[in-house]
């Protein structure tokens, strides 16, 4: 057999065994490119199931004359240039196949008109080697791309279509997938002339929940939790359900890595094993999911369909996803159930409300067993013996994070188990209470046996040496910590300003600049701008880029992390403005100084933390203070001493 070179049409064909597999296959390849160029709305025309017609129209950039016919020919792409760009990859579509392939097997017209030309120019392949033809059309700017009689010329695959029916469901299917994607685009379908489906796009928080509404039905929406989270680069943010939402089917787990359709093997897996105590084994969690990473992190040609990707910290990626879906669910438990959550200690004015036992039961409370084993079987922290490393590695500075419900919860909502024994009864919570509760003393006795309180005469002061494991909340604003060596009392709102103070800690290097999607342009006075030019060098080790822009106003280029969500058109005059009175006042800005301001303005505070809440804040500091924490700062954490409270039991 000789060697020949393949001609240009049989080669497309090829080529579009892999990427044209049905009519919603062809949709989605020009959807993409739609996207890719810029567009903010896109109209779908479909007749028999895409057999007969495909026609997507969009409003983006558009193509110009001279690039009309090359867009046809095989690898031809303006998305990817280098290697360097291939492993960066931002864009759906990089290939250059898509386009080529098509009007392989099908009868394809591509209209175009950019906002630099005044004439459009229409462009369609015919012959052996699919010569492309050019002629001028009326079109407004953007593009449309026309499918005729898809696979007429190779009837073997045609014969495999389904009916008319079935293409159009897998066709609205993947238009459901791209709607969740992008909010900020309108998508008109149209079937056999008759508008099936309209997304209009979604400008503030309540359109976005009617567009989910209109994909994922209300019971999603009633039972949604809102997720943001983010570690060092590493995004996670969308919508999971809890598990009052659960499915029969898996036909509402929708996923995306930087805005790409995603059906991943490692995603799953890490959504399923977070759900795992919460769901039946005929259960299927719903839920809409975005992952934004650095294009440099993952690779996304790996599948012909690019349905799945390759990260290079593929545990990382598994372990925070399960660990940020574990953390909301089990939140979503104590906010459904408050009661396994009620402080041990409590405001006298605040009124309790205490369940009555029944008639026969005696009135003594009587703790069981496996309330003391809960005790002990409270999992540790980060540097303890226990803890998994992939936690670890998750916990490395990780930022504040808040779990919102879109939707109030029912009022009797079931709360999900969260462990393989039954949930504790209100009488044994309570008896739970009682183990650090201070009872109150009589008159009597008053005299005699001093109330419990907190440990702090400076004549006998108790060391701190370590927090111990988490036990209760007090009031909602204090943690309940302890261990063989005693119990303490942490305070939550100081320990969130050591959370954002590690954070900004350069103790281990400068923190990494995140550059600005749109810099800030401000306008300042002069000593302010001074101060900028002479503080450069301190600024850049936060990771704060300003550069100069005329002679009264400086551009915001980059930020650290903990920055990112702050309104910076204040924050960063203020801080321009401290510094240049610290360099009238002729004092030496140190690195501390200025995260410790830092972490004064920006620490956001709680009134009432839910028990997981404070296990979070407590993991994240051990984790970012390396065994450094200030034990000895009574306004963070101080001993209980309860020898007096054991003195009044034993009377």
């Amino acid at each position: 057999m000789t060697i020949k070179i393949l001609p240009a049409r049989l080669a497309n064909q090829i080529a579009a065994g892999e990427v044209v597999e049905r009519p919603a296959s062809v949709v989605k390849e020009l959807v993409e490119n739609s996207l890719d160029s810029g567009a903010t709305r896109i109209d779908i025309d479909i007749e028999k199931g895409g057999a007969k017609l495909i026609r997507v129209r969009d409003n983006g950039k558009g193509i110009v004359k001279d690039e009309l016919g090359l867009a046809l020919s095989r690898h031809a792409t303006s998305k990817i240039h280098t290697l360097d760009d291939l492993e960066a990859i931002i864009s759906l579509g990089f290939r250059g196949e898509a386009l080529a392939s098509i009007s392989s097997v099908a009868r394809l017209t591509m209209t175009s008109r950019p906002a630099t030309q005044e004439q459009a120019w229409s462009a369609y392949t015919e012959g052996r080697d699919m010569e492309v033809k050019l002629q001028p059309t009326a079109h407004p700017i953007g593009t449309t791309v026309e499918v005729l009689d898809l696979f007429f010329n190779t009837p073997a695959r045609r014969k495999f279509l389904r009916t008319e029916k079935t293409e159009f469901t897998h066709i609205d299917e993947l238009l459901k997938r791209i709607a969740l994607s992008r909010f900020d685009v309108t998508i008109n379908l149209r079937h056999n002339g008759k508008l099936v489906k309209q997304y209009r796009a979604a400008k503030t928080e309540i359109q976005a929940e009617k567009r989910i509404a209109a994909v994922c039905g209300n019971p999603f929406v009633r039972n949604m939790l809102k997720i943001e989270l983010e570690h060092q680069g590493l995004k996670l943010h969308g919508w999971i359900t809890t598990p009052e939402g659960a499915r029969q089917q898996s036909d509402l787990q929708y996923c995306y890595v930087n805005g790409r359709m995603m059906r991943d093997k490692l995603i799953n897996h890490a959504i399923r094993q977070s759900y795992e105590n919460s769901l039946r084994p005929d259960q299927f969690a719903t839920y809409v999911l975005f992952i934004e990473i650095d294009p440099h992190q993952v690779d996304v040609n790996v599948h012909p369909a690019k349905h799945e990707v390759r990260f290079h910290q593929a545990r990382l990626v598994h372990d925070f996803i399960y660990q940020a879906l574990s953390d909301a669910l089990a939140q979503s438990a104590h906010i459904d159930k408050p009661e396994v959550n009620a402080s041990a200690f409590h405001v006298q004015d605040e009124p309790q409300v205490t369940p009555t036992p029944p008639q026969d039961e005696p009135q003594v409370p009587v703790v069981p067993e496996r309330v003391y084993q809960a005790v002990e079987q409270t999992p540790l922290y980060p540097g303890k013996a226990g803890y998994s490393e992939s936690r670890d590695a998750v916990r490395e500075a990780t930022p504040r994070n808040e779990w919102q419900e879109s939707r109030p919860a029912p009022s009797k909502l079931k709360a999900p188990e969260r462990y393989g024994e039954p949930a504790p009864t209100k009488r044994e919570v309570k008896a739970y209470q009682e183990l650090l509760k201070t009872p109150e003393i009589s008159s009597q006795s008053s005299a005699q046996v001093a109330p419990c309180e907190i440990v702090n005469e400076p004549s006998q002061p108790q060391v701190v040496e370590s927090l111990g494991k988490a036990i209760s909340m007090a009031q909602g604003r204090y943690l309940v910590m302890g261990d063989k060596a005693g119990t303490r009392l942490v305070n939550l709102a100081k320990a969130e300003w050591l959370r954002v103070n590690g954070q900004l800690s350069t103790r281990d290097g400068n923190l990494k600049c995140q550059p600005l999607l749109v810099p800030l342009s401000l306008k300042l006075e002069s000593e302010c701008l001074q101060a900028a030019q002479q503080l450069e060098p301190l600024l850049m080790s936060f990771g704060i880029e300003l550069k100069p822009r005329g002679h009264h106003a400086l551009m915001v280029m980059s930020v650290p992390q903990p920055l990112r969500q702050q309104n910076l058109q204040q924050l960063v005059p203020d801080l321009l403005s401290y510094a240049a009175s610290c360099l009238a006042a002729q004092q030496t800005l140190e690195p501390i100084q200025l995260a410790n301001w830092l972490s004064d303005r920006i620490t956001q505070v709680k009134s009432d933390y839910t028990l997981s809440e404070a296990i979070q804040i407590i993991a994240d500091i051990e984790q970012l203070w390396q065994g450094q924490l200030p034990l000895s700062d009574q306004t963070f954490v101080r001993p209980v001493d309860f020898s007096a409270t054991i003195a009044a039991l034993e009377l």
